[in-house]
């Protein structure tokens, strides 16, 4: 199968993932995943929305699988296959920031222990790195900032790539508000 990243917003998939999906007779993707690359998809090929996550690895080897963002940023990389690599929210926040890539250290809440990755984040800012947190809805940045020394610099970006994206900026003890269910972090001395 073909692991495709559609890009992390509107307009952000790459002219070699469009190329896998004007070829394509079967994709399987999220609702969003199909949403952001709808128009890619040449009419006649079989579309399906994936409701089982744990039976894509049964899929045809000319499946083409949609993984929003990158397939390789807690996306649907660790499939079988060849992946085609999308712009991640990784890739838009640290744009969006200004900051180098090279700083980074990826920590994963979405769907994952929060006690966790909130060690984990506190460990990597205290070496140095900026931290780019993926959350979801139920992450708590209250406890995340209590995690980190106040003057850290925290930054929570919202619905990156998309027309109401946000980014707003703060401390560790002055935290900037959660506004949306669709959020990363970013936190370190930037």
């Amino acid at each position: 199968m073909i692991i495709v990243g559609t890009g992390c917003g509107p307009g952000m998939i790459t002219e070699a993932a469009i190329a896998v999906l004007r070829e394509a007779t079967l994709v399987y993707g999220s609702e969003r995943a199909i949403g952001l690359v709808r128009a890619h998809i040449p009419d006649g090929c079989d579309l399906r929305t994936i409701t089982d996550y744990r039976k894509l690895r049964e899929l045809p080897d000319y499946a083409v699988v949609l993984s929003t963002g990158d397939p390789m940023l807690a996306g649907l990389g660790y499939l079988p296959g060849r992946v085609v690599p999308g712009i991640s929210s990784l890739q838009v926040a640290f744009a969006r920031l200004r900051l180098p890539l090279t700083r980074a250290a990826v920590v994963a809440a979405h769907g994952r222990d929060h006690t966790h990755a909130i060690e984990e984040a506190g460990r990597e800012v205290n070496r140095g790195k900026i931290v780019f947190l993926i959350a979801d809805p139920a992450f708590s940045l209250q406890e995340l900032g209590r995690a980190l020394p106040p003057a850290t610099k925290v930054a929570v970006c919202e619905d990156l790539g998309y027309p109401e994206e946000r980014i707003a900026l703060g401390t560790a003890g002055h935290l900037p508000d959660v506004r949306a269910g669709l959020f990363v972090v970013v936190a370190g001395d930037f």
